[in-house]
């Protein structure tokens, strides 16, 4: 195990890698895993997950060598300028974000000016249920140093894609504009089918044409994750209109599967029951 972790934020993707590490379970010496998040009821869930339950942000970050950003996108900026001051000389702060590059460039400075190392991190696939085996891109001068630790921690599906920092974040919110467009197109063409009363058509239709998983399943399959994710998916998505813009590409769609992504947030009634 990675000599000294702390997590910042104990999400779906902390409290996911922590359990599959069993992180809670070693220690080093006297330290243990450390947790901070701004949510009381998450610190609860970390210590009942067998962490140190942090009394502040200096107090997780004592002592740190490898520390996981894994907050909200909205959140990951202000993370990283407002904790910068409490990193230990050296440590590595892996930004696992879903933010843009030009996100992540501004987040090294505050943590390079204060002595600390950035490695911008990309997850590139949902930490459940491949956990510790999630494939990771990390881009940035301490990259090297950050896999030795991350491996050290157990994941085991790293790659570096350069030391530019921003290079693993712009592999991740382009292939997003795929992605999280999907679904959110998805979700247009089942809404405006239900209310035609053609799903059934619709989706036959394209099951003759694409292959091998049928679309009742696909669009089943999406719409629940927006449904769950769609709040953390807009801000995330707002990091890829922000992408796309500085590399001088209109988001005409991007900007839409935001809105699309946001609405049909927590919309259990949208959940749409379809035919195996």
């Amino acid at each position: 195990m990675a000599d000294a972790i702390t997590l910042i934020g104990y999400g779906e993707a902390g409290s996911t890698f922590a359990r599959a590490g069993d992180w809670g379970q070693v220690a080093s010496g006297n330290r243990g895993t450390r947790v901070w998040d701004l949510r009381p009821e998450r610190l609860e869930v970390a210590a009942q997950d067998g962490l140190t339950q942090a009394s502040d942000a200096g107090h997780a970050l004592d002592g740190a060598n490898l520390v996981l950003s894994l907050v909200t996108a909205d959140s990951a900026l202000p993370a990283a300028q407002d904790y910068a001051a409490l990193l230990p000389k050296g440590a590595v702060w892996c930004d696992g974000n879903s933010v843009a590059p030009d996100t992540k460039r501004e987040a090294a400075k505050a943590v390079e000016v204060a002595g600390a190392l950035y490695v911008d991190m990309a997850i590139l696939a949902p930490v459940d249920p491949a956990r510790l085996n999630v494939p990771l891109l990390l881009a940035g001068k301490a990259a090297a140093q950050a896999e030795a630790l991350l491996r050290a921690a157990g994941f085991a599906n790293i790659r570096i894609v350069g030391d530019e920092v921003g290079r693993a974040s712009a592999i991740k919110m382009i292939r997003s504009v795929m992605v999280k467009g999907v679904e959110a197109l998805t979700a247009e063409m089942m809404l405006a089918a239900q209310a035609a009363g053609v799903v059934e058509e619709v989706l036959a239709s394209l099951d003759a044409s694409e292959k091998p998983k049928p679309w009742g399943q696909k669009a089943a399959y999406n719409i629940e994750r927006m449904v769950t994710h769609g709040l953390r998916r807009a801000a995330e998505m707002e990091e890829s209109v922000k992408t796309l813009s500085g590399l001088g590409v209109e988001p005409m769609m991007t900007s839409g599967t935001v809105l699309r992504q946001r609405d049909m947030a927590g919309r259990k009634d949208r959940l749409i029951e379809t035919q195996e």
